[in-house]
C-alpha cells in the first residue's frame, strides 16, 4: 500500500498556528489508538482520583499532572519512532528491535518516574 501523499504547501503566521493545532489533534487522535496510552490516561485518572481523595495539595496535584504530560509526550515520540521503525525497516531487524526496546525503556522508565512522585506525596 503506497502511503504517500503530496505534500502540502507550507504556510507561516496565524495560518501555521492553526495548521499546528490540527496536526497536534490528528496526533493525538492516532495517539489513543495505542493502547498502551489510553492504559497510560486510566492510570493519570486513578492517579489524580487518588491524589484528590487524599487532599494532596495544589502544588502536588500541578506536579503530578506536569510529570504525566511529560510522559505522554514521550509515548507519543516512541509512538512515532515505532511506525518510523516499521517502515524503515519492515522486516526484523537487530537495530529495529534496539530502536523499539529502547523507546519502551524511556516510557517504562516515565511510568516509574510517575509512580514514585504519587507515593512520595501519598507517604511524605
Amino acid at each position: 500500500m503506497d502511503t504517500r501523499l503530496k505534500r502540502p504547501p507550507r504556510v507561516t503566521g496565524a495560518a501555521h498556528f492553526i495548521a499546528a493545532v490540527r496536526y497536534s489533534i490528528a496526533g493525538l487522535k492516532r495517539l489513543w489508538r495505542e493502547s498502551a496510552f489510553r492504559q497510560e490516561v486510566a492510570g493519570g485518572l486513578l492517579a489524580v482520583t487518588v491524589l484528590l481523595i487524599t487532599r494532596a495539595s495544589l502544588p502536588e496535584l500541578v506536579g503530578f499532572v506536569c510529570l504525566w504530560l511529560i510522559l505522554a509526550a514521550v509515548e507519543s515520540l516512541n509512538t512515532a519512532l515505532e511506525v518510523l521503525v516499521d517502515h524503515a525497516s519492515p522486516d526484523w531487524s537487530v537495530l529495529a528491535r534496539d530502536a523499539k526496546d529502547l523507546g519502551s525503556l524511556a516510557v517504562a522508565l516515565l511510568i516509574g518516574a510517575n509512580l514514585v512522585y504519587v507515593l512520595w506525596v501519598l507517604l511524605a
